[in-house]
């Protein structure tokens, strides 16, 4: 292992460990990389270009067009008061009406946007390539750029707040980040994982009454009882294959993890034991599609999506899932639901409504 550089971050100079180079890629990164070889190309491809035209990336918008609800959408929320969806070439779009039409926000960035989070209706952030972050306290209408680090021509893949002042982001080549301030400083403390290899990590999620839990590549696992301020290395893993998404459910610590070729476990003890879920497409066999994303709804029940149109249904907590593969099969990233119990999915195609099973409207 290289020895630590020092860098120069907004928090200051941080300590960070020398990456490996962007060649070296064990498996596809969640949500941004994991969507078709099209996001693959997208993720690293482009990357040299981004660092040498960046300089004027402060000042850049992303274009406002018409097609961007049809464009590449990588995650959704429901704020309560609003639709927010995020994705490609900077695109933040809100709906007021329950996902019949879409805004475009104005936002300080064309680059891609993988992963958002917001902790109340007015205050969210999202993350994206160029290790870039974003904030909003008006419920996504506007947008400001709290951080960008273009160095590591890598993506930041998702984001978690704990309260309006302390959050982390987590990303390629093993990036943790944290800020104790609402996002107005950011800091790499990446060295609290025993990462040394920088493992991709592509997802952190809470889990109720229990702590915070990241997944990543080949099946990488860390877990924090503290919320974040010391972490442990989960070391029975379930699955050698990279982990996409993380999902704690309204037990107490009770998570799912899922990734590659539909693979899905549940643990009942934050990540000491593991059941595999089994997940079998009508008159097909298991299912193979990779799994993107997850989203625990306002019921209690789950959500989650991935390749081939996937939508995953549960309604007693993870033990068993309901499994729909929309006839399109386009690739989903983002889900979440409508206040009369439908679904928001976005990926491929940008935004679809659905039924609470994830099947067109009018086609259950």
């Amino acid at each position: 292992m290289s020895e630590p550089v020092m860098r120069r971050t907004q928090s200051g100079l941080a300590p960070k460990q020398a990456r490996k180079s962007a060649l070296r890629v064990h498996s596809p990164l969640a949500k941004a990389l994991s969507l078709c070889s099209v996001l693959s190309i997208l993720a690293f491809a482009a990357a040299p270009l981004q660092a040498e035209t960046s300089a004027a990336a402060d000042a850049v918008y992303a274009i406002e067009s018409p097609k961007a609800v049809h464009s590449l959408l990588l995650d959704v929320v429901n704020t309560g008061e609003r639709l927010v969806a995020v994705g490609d070439r900077g695109h933040i779009l809100y709906s007021n009406d329950q996902g019949q039409s879409w805004q475009q926000a104005k936002v300080p960035t064309r680059q891609m946007l993988t992963s958002l989070f917001f902790v109340d209706a007015q205050h969210g952030w999202v993350v994206g390539h160029d290790a870039q972050i974003l904030a909003t306290t008006d419920g996504g209408l506007t947008w400001t750029k709290q951080y960008e680090d273009l160095e590591r021509e890598a993506p930041l893949l998702d984001v978690w707040f704990k309260d309006l002042e302390t959050g982390y982001a987590v990303g390629a080549y093993g990036a943790l980040l944290e800020t104790t301030d609402g996002g107005q400083n950011w800091e790499d403390v990446s060295d609290r994982l025993d990462n040394e290899d920088a493992y991709h990590l592509n997802a952190i999620t809470a889990v109720k009454d229990t702590g915070l839990f990241i997944v990543g590549e080949l099946g990488g696992m860390f877990r924090s009882r503290d919320w974040g301020e010391t972490w442990e290395t989960v070391e029975d893993k379930p699955y050698e294959g990279s982990l996409f998404g993380a999902l704690g459910t309204d037990e107490a610590g009770t998570l799912l993890v899922y990734g590659l070729r539909g693979h899905l476990f549940r643990s009942t003890d934050f990540g000491d034991s593991w059941q595999q879920i089994s997940l079998n497409t009508p008159n097909n066999g298991p299912l193979e599609f990779g799994l993107a994303d997850g989203t625990l709804l306002r019921d209690g029940s789950v959500a989650v999506v991935g390749h081939g149109g996937t939508v995953l249904r549960s309604n007693d907590h993870g033990q068993t899932f309901t499994l729909n593969n929309r006839p399109d099969r386009l690739s989903l990233a983002g889900v979440t639901a409508l206040d009369n119990g439908n679904l928001i999915l976005v990926g491929q195609g940008g935004v679809h409504l659905a039924a609470s099973t994830g099947a067109d409207l009018g086609q259950q």
